[in-house]
C-alpha cells in the first residue's frame, strides 16, 4: 500500500493567545506540538500590532523567540487587498488607498516582512467592491491590480495567496477561479477556506462545488468550520462584526471530510510544485475563530485552538492524510541530545 500523502500543520498563532503576546502565542503552539505558525497580530513588547506595523527591533525580538520555542513562520497573515477597489462612498468603513501608492508601500512592505520572517507565502485578498454592486462587474480591474501585486511578489521570489472571503470581489469559488485564470501568474495561488464559504449560507454540497472550482489554483488551505444556527439562509453581505458559530473542522457543516479526502490526491503534486519554489510542503493553516471572528482577525483562545487542532487531526486520520506533531525526539534534538 502506498504511503499516505503528508501535509504541514500551521495556524494563526494570535488566535491562541489571550493577550496576543509573542510568548503566549509561541508557548501555546509549542505545547500543542506545532512547529509552524502564521504571523498576523502580535505583541513583541510594545503593544499588539499587525505584522505590517512591526519595527525592526520587534521583528528581531520575535525571531529570537521563534528560535527559543522552535517555531517557523508558514505565511505572512497580511491584510493586503482588504481595501476599497474604488474611491466611492458606500456606507462601509473600508478605506481606500490609491493603488500606485498601495503597491509601492504596502505590498512592498509585505514582501520585505516575508523575507524578514523567512517565509515564501503572503496571504491576501481581492478588494472590496462598492456595496450593492455585482462583484463580477469588477473582475477586470481586480485582475489588473492582482497581476501587479503578483508581479511584485514574484520579483521577491514570493507567492501571493488569494483567500476566499465574503464581501470581497473574490467571494465565491467561481469568482476566484476566474480571477486566477485571467491573472495567470506563477506567483498567484488561491487559499481555500471552507468556513468562510459556509458562513455565507452555503450547504456542504455547495462548499464542495466551490472547492472544486478553486482546486486547480489552491496553494494552501485555511481550516475553519461553521455550524448553521438554524435553516441555511444565503446572504449577499456578511456582517463581519457579528460572525460567530465557528467550530472545529470535525463538527461543522462545511464537509471537511469530503473536501480533504478529495484534496488528498492533489497533495503530492502540489507539494512538489511548492518545494520547487522553496516552500517546505502543503500547509493546512488553522484559523478557527471558535470564540468569534471579525473583519481583520478572530479569536479561539489556547483551549479553542487546541480543540480545533485535534478536530482537524481526527479528520486527517480518517481520510488518510499524514501530518507531524512534535514528539520526544524533536524535544531531544532541540536540546542537543
Amino acid at each position: 500500500m502506498p504511503d499516505n500523502p503528508s501535509v504541514i500543520l500551521s495556524g494563526f498563532a494570535d488566535e491562541a493567545a489571550n493577550q496576543k503576546t509573542a510568548v503566549q502565542q509561541f508557548s501555546a503552539f509549542a505545547a500543542m506540538g506545532l512547529q509552524y505558525y502564521t504571523i498576523r497580530f502580535i505583541d513583541a513588547g510594545k503593544g499588539v500590532k499587525n505584522v505590517m506595523q512591526l519595527t525592526k527591533s520587534e521583528i528581531t525580538q520575535v525571531r529570537h523567540l521563534e528560535d527559543e520555542y522552535g517555531l517557523n513562520v508558514s505565511s505572512l497573515g497580511s491584510p493586503i487587498g482588504k481595501v476599497k477597489l474604488l474611491d466611492v462612498e458606500d456606507g462601509s468603513h473600508n478605506k481606500f488607498v490609491p493603488f500606485k501608492k498601495y503597491v509601492s508601500k504596502d505590498v512592498q512592505k509585505a514582501c520585505e516582512l516575508a523575507h524578514a520572517f523567512e517565509t515564501k507565502l503572503i496571504r491576501g485578498f481581492s478588494f472590496y467592491h462598492p456595496r450593492r454592486t455585482a462583484p463580477s462587474d469588477h473582475i477586470p480591474q481586480v485582475v489588473d491590480r492582482l497581476g501587479q501585486i503578483a508581479e511584485t511578489c514574484h520579483r521577491s521570489d514570493l507567492i501571493f495567496g488569494l483567500e476566499i472571503e465574503a464581501n470581497l470581489v473574490g467571494q465565491s469559488g467561481a469568482l476566484l477561479a476566474e480571477i486566477y485564470r485571467q491573472v495567470k501568474h506563477p506567483a498567484l495561488m488561491l487559499i481555500f477556506d471552507a468556513g468562510n464559504i459556509t458562513s455565507m449560507g452555503n450547504s456542504a454540497r455547495e462548499v464542495f462545488d466551490q472547492y472544486t472550482d478553486m482546486k486547480r489554483g489552491i496553494g494552501w488551505m485555511h481550516i475553519k468550520d461553521y455550524k448553521h444556527p438554524g435553516p441555511i439562509v444565503k446572504t449577499d453581505h456578511v456582517d463581519e462584526a457579528a460572525l460567530k458559530n465557528f467550530v472545529p473542522a470535525d463538527i461543522g457543516d462545511s464537509g471537511h471530510e469530503a473536501i480533504l479526502r478529495d484534496f488528498r490526491d492533489a497533495v503530492p503534486a502540489l507539494a512538489r510544485k511548492l518545494k520547487r519554489r522553496g516552500i517546505p510542503g502543503v500547509f493546512l493553516d488553522l484559523e478557527p475563530h471558535v470564540k468569534g471572528g471579525g473583519q481583520f482577525g478572530g479569536f479561539s483562545g489556547p483551549d479553542g485552538m487546541a480543540a480545533a487542532l485535534y478536530g482537524l487531526c481526527r479528520v486527517l486520520d480518517y481520510v488518510g492524510i499524514d501530518y507531524h506533531l512534535r514528539d520526544f525526539d524533536d524535544v531531544r534534538a532541540a536540546r542537543g541530545f
